[in-house]
């Protein structure tokens, strides 16, 4: 482990943020490729244990002798938002984090003390000098001529690092003929990260590249939104192809009013597709059903 401070905290929500961390000592973090991820540590994390209460496994405080919650080191392992030349150019890693929470409410372990940041000032943060995972598009991707990229919430984090990656590249070496296409679903428009960003980069038409962003939970101002759309991604990925909803209750999926239903599916060619696929477990479980059902290859980032 080495050690690096925050030296940007913008929070988008009350459990979402984006970071950047640098190295101290002006180090310099191992080259990655677009989708990697690496471990980081906090050392004032509230500690908890397991205990097995009948069949259900819990994990609890762990109390000192004077009943007080134990702090001590946790580490937690990241997809990198920053797209690799970024992080090369200015010696940063970027990362999109949620407050996470355990089964029984508890908040988790590495996040809690993450997002106290704001309150005591605490920005020392460690990291493994060393970026692995084979969720990259030339280990998942090869030999596709379309790619479909899914993102729910901070799922989205290794598919910007790529798209961010694949533009920059393009922009100096000609794109290639690959399509690709990125749908990412979240709560509100605030959390949305990368939103504009993502845009723009598909205004450039540097790359064969089309931005599909959704909230579940919509207001007046998003409905009015013409680039955005309603519904959580896998309810939109089912819309794509003719699939009712998977929730009855679940707020009906709309895709954005300057993305044509057609239009959206004369992209995808099935026997030519593959699914990467990022976030809440249950939604990629779907996700996996659809691309199935579809006849499209389906990947997922698993650690």
């Amino acid at each position: 482990m080495k050690p690096g401070r925050i030296v940007e905290w913008r929070r988008l929500s009350s459990t979402l943020a984006i970071f950047r961390l640098v190295a101290e000592s002006s180090g310099r973090f191992p080259t990655f490729i677009a989708g990697q991820y690496i471990a980081l540590r906090r050392d004032d994390c509230l500690l908890t244990k397991k205990v097995n209460e009948g069949n259900e496994v819990r994990y609890v405080p762990d109390l000192d002798a004077d009943g007080k919650q134990r702090r001590g080191p946790v580490t937690h392992s990241y997809s990198i938002a920053s797209a690799p030349f970024e992080s090369a150019e200015g010696n940063y890693l970027e990362f999109y984090v949620v407050l996470e929470r355990e089964g029984h409410g508890e908040l988790g372990r590495f996040t809690e003390s993450l997002f106290r940041i704001e309150r005591n000032e605490n920005d020392r943060l460690y990291y493994l000098s060393r970026i692995v995972g084979n969720f990259t598009l030339a280990r998942r991707a090869a030999g596709f001529a379309h790619v479909l990229m899914v993102a729910t919430g901070t799922g989205l984090a290794p598919f910007v690092s790529m798209v961010k990656q694949l533009h920059f590249e393009a922009l100096r070496n000609g794109a290639s003929h690959k399509k690709y296409m990125l749908l990412h679903a979240n709560r509100s428009y605030e959390e949305l990260a990368y939103h504009r960003e993502l845009l723009a980069i598909e205004a450039s038409n540097a790359i064969d590249f089309v931005y599909v962003p959704s909230v579940s939970r919509p207001t007046a101002r998003d409905r009015g939104d013409s680039y955005l759309g309603v519904g959580r991604a896998n309810n939109v990925l089912r819309q794509v192809f003719g699939i009712p909803s998977r929730e009855a209750q679940a707020v009906p999926p709309e895709l954005p009013r300057h993305r044509p239903l057609a239009m959206l599916q004369e992209r995808i060619e099935p026997s030519d597709t593959v699914v990467l696929a990022c976030g809440n477990p249950d939604g990629m479980e779907d996700i996996a059903w659809i691309a199935a059902r579809s006849g499209m290859r389906f990947e997922k980032e698993e650690w």
